[in-house]
């Protein structure tokens, strides 16, 4: 048997540092396919609630303990925020430069990065967190006046959560993977989705969509444009393994249309799957 040994050379691992904030917009379908840049952003303050013992007693004993179901909160901090988060905090702009206040808050998903060092290495690695189905609360912004120790204002948010489904698993609303033990492959697969690449929109994925990228080996494919016929105004949509091709939030295969007016076509890598890096994931058809 091997005896125990703490804080030996290399292992004294900790996390520190939050940064690689991305805002992800949920379509009509709840299909998370449009990723934001998060700049400025300065904590994420992870708050876990529920899973709380509710003790049960029978022949005059504590026969079991019931867990309450575990929810994921969090706090987001930062100096300013996407344009396109306005919406999940609550505001609307009718007109350019005029904003409503106090309107419908629309959910979001999010990713962030924090650093994993140890004493030998302060950049051994790093977490990528995912989020899922959080909505923000409103939230205090206070304005000071600048004087002798100025400083910027600083924006938070309390957010809570819904989960989402995982197959084989409870549904979850928060994923991490540590670069220092994951798949090197799915990871790269992972943030080629999240943070997009030259030619496709960073989308953030389902987690069994995400799981599959752990999985196994994870294939490369080459995107096909769709074609357009102008006499029939019909829409032809490859056929390609390991693409999926969608047409307002809707999958799309074979012929679409006769159209009437200009129409995007999208694509997502199917699970198990990633674009090549010269791959465009949309197309505008004009109508002729």
């Amino acid at each position: 048997m091997t005896q125990l040994v703490w804080d030996q050379v290399g292992e004294r691992v900790y996390e520190t540092g939050v940064d690689h904030g991305v805002l992800y917009i949920p379509n009509g379908s709840g299909v998370y396919d449009n990723g934001y840049a998060w700049n400025g952003l300065t904590t994420v303050t992870e708050s876990p609630s529920g899973a709380e013992a509710n003790p049960q007693y029978a022949d005059n004993i504590k026969y079991l303990n019931l867990l309450s179901a575990e929810e994921f909160g969090a706090t987001i901090e930062a100096f300013t925020y996407p344009d396109e988060f306005a919406a999940c905090d609550g505001s609307a702009e009718p007109v350019p430069g005029v904003t409503l206040e106090q309107q419908p808050r629309k959910t979001f998903g999010f990713s962030y990065r924090t650093k994993v060092a140890n004493d030998l290495n302060p950049e051994a690695g790093y977490k990528l967190h995912v989020v899922y189905g959080a909505l923000a609360a409103p939230s205090e912004k206070a304005r000071a006046t600048v004087n002798d120790s100025p400083e910027a204002v600083a924006f938070s948010w309390e957010v809570t959560t819904t989960p989402v489904p995982v197959t084989g698993y409870k549904p979850t609303a928060h994923m991490v993977f540590n670069s220092t033990k994951v798949d090197a492959d799915g990871l790269a697969a992972l943030e080629q989705a999240l943070y997009g690449t030259a030619g496709t929109e960073p989308h953030l994925p389902t987690p069994d969509e995400i799981l599959a990228m752990f999985g196994g080996t994870i294939t490369e494919v080459e995107t096909v444009a769709p074609t357009y016929d102008a006499g029939t105004d019909l829409i032809t949509i490859p056929s390609v393994t390991g693409v999926v091709y969608y047409v307002d939030d809707e999958v799309v295969t074979g012929t679409v249309g006769p159209i009437t007016e200009d129409t995007v076509v999208t694509a997502r890598p199917a699970a198990g799957y990633k674009f090549t890096a010269s791959s465009d994931d949309d197309w505008t058809i004009n109508f002729a």
